[in-house]
């Protein structure tokens, strides 16, 4: 997940791992219960990108969270990033792919 919560920032090329950790604190629930994920971007420097993913039940309760650490490199000025409305919902900078898409 770290890596498409990367890519939601307009990277083309997510990267390389260099770092995954993940903390287990509760049990998931039954088959049939539901659990929630959030994933999002701590940080993006001019080398790394941070993630943090949160797992949580019906309730709130956080029952599992993790990190993940990416190498950008050169990958952080490529061609095909793209910048998003704040909202993200729209490409307001680089090539909207889905532009084309009839």
């Amino acid at each position: 997940m770290g890596s498409l919560a990367v890519a939601t920032k307009g990277q083309w090329m997510t990267g390389v791992s260099t770092d995954i950790n993940a903390a287990f604190l509760k049990p998931g629930g039954k088959l049939g219960d539901t659990v929630f994920m959030e994933c999002r971007v701590v940080g993006i420097g001019a080398n790394m990108a941070y993630t943090r993913t949160e797992f949580r039940d019906k309730t709130g309760l956080l029952l599992a969270y993790g990190s993940h650490t990416k190498f950008l490199g050169k990958t952080i000025n490529h061609p095909k990033n793209v910048k998003f409305s704040e909202d993200g919902e729209s490409v307001i900078e680089g090539e909207d792919l889905e532009a084309d898409v009839d």
